[in-house]
């Protein structure tokens, strides 16, 4: 059975030819979503019944943690946030599987409670496909 604290996002802190994933210091909650649309192919030969086909798909990536500050992986969030930069963004499964694409950063927040640890939370949409490489 796979635990949850063993999924990992990374960030590449690297270049686009030469990719160095960094891990994201203090994560704690993760999210890799995928979907799709739907196209209606729905005519009176269907009797009444709904028929669809797959329209376009997407993904994106949730993420939220102990905010670290000086980590370099929460430095290139921040820095592709305030520049509306395109990440290279690694999710990484608890059986080694790896989903990998480039993404844009649509939220990126702080929390800083009086009386608790400060946090952030980010969400990466998808740009285009993903890829998979298969884990051990």
């Amino acid at each position: 059975m796979a635990r949850g604290v063993n999924f990992l996002l990374y960030i590449n802190t690297g270049t686009e030819e030469t990719p160095l994933y960094t891990k994201v210091a203090g994560q704690r909650g993760g999210t890799f979503n995928r979907s799709t649309d739907t196209i209606d192919l729905t005519s009176k030969d269907n009797y009444g019944f709904k028929d669809e086909d797959y329209g376009i798909a997407s993904w994106s990536i949730e993420a939220d943690g102990l905010l670290v500050e000086d980590d370099a992986g929460y430095q290139a969030l921040e820095n592709a946030f305030d520049n509306k930069g395109i990440v290279l963004v690694r999710w990484e499964t608890a059986g080694g599987s790896k989903y990998e694409g480039e993404a844009i950063i649509t939220d990126f927040s702080n929390e800083a409670p009086y009386d608790d640890s400060a946090t952030y939370s980010v969400t990466l949409n998808g740009k285009g496909q993903y890829t998979k490489s298969p884990g051990a």
